[in-house]
């Protein structure tokens, strides 16, 4: 249903750059619970590219595992461009990875307001030695769709970044 976001294919492929290049990746999530860790490990031969995964679901655990900043979240509020940044740097650092993807939004059916409604997603993309990239995204449906679409966008847009920096 949801594969013109990011197909099988287009995981193959951003696996296939990361071995070409001996690069790996790691994930940071809260709202998707560890399903981006999971479709990444639904391909064979993973492990080489994937160093491992860190669901903070609890503002306390970004604290601890990411050094994610109490005053960010209460400046900006957990579903940020500035915490998910700072969850791409911490796990990226935590796990000696390449590549990293950070997630935190508001999945539903409640915890939704006027300026953060259901659906709302902040998604991170860091390269070590490079610029992270942030963006926020309004997902559409239920708790589990709104979880895929959010899986689904972060690994495009981490194949995207591969593409630029690692497909010459």
């Amino acid at each position: 249903m949801y594969q013109k976001i990011f197909k099988k294919q287009d995981m193959i492929k951003l696996q296939e750059l990361l071995k070409q290049n001996n690069k790996t990746i790691t994930t940071a999530e809260s709202c998707t619970g560890g399903l981006i860790a999971s479709m990444i490990t639904e391909i064979p031969g993973s492990s080489s590219i994937f160093r491992g995964s860190v669901v903070t679901y609890c503002n306390e655990i970004k604290e601890q595992e990411l050094n994610v900043r109490k005053e960010t979240m209460i400046k900006f509020g957990v579903v940020s461009c500035e915490v998910v940044e700072e969850m791409c740097l911490g796990v990226e650092k935590k796990f000696d990875a390449d590549y990293s993807i950070a997630v935190s939004g508001v999945a539903g059916p409640t915890g939704g307001t006027k300026n953060k409604p259901v659906g709302t997603v902040s998604i991170a993309i860091s390269s070590r030695n490079s610029e992270v990239i942030s963006e926020i995204f309004i997902f559409e449906g239920d708790r589990r769709a709104i979880q895929i679409q959010a899986s689904l966008m972060s690994l495009k847009l981490l194949l995207k970044i591969l593409l630029k920096n690692l497909d010459k």
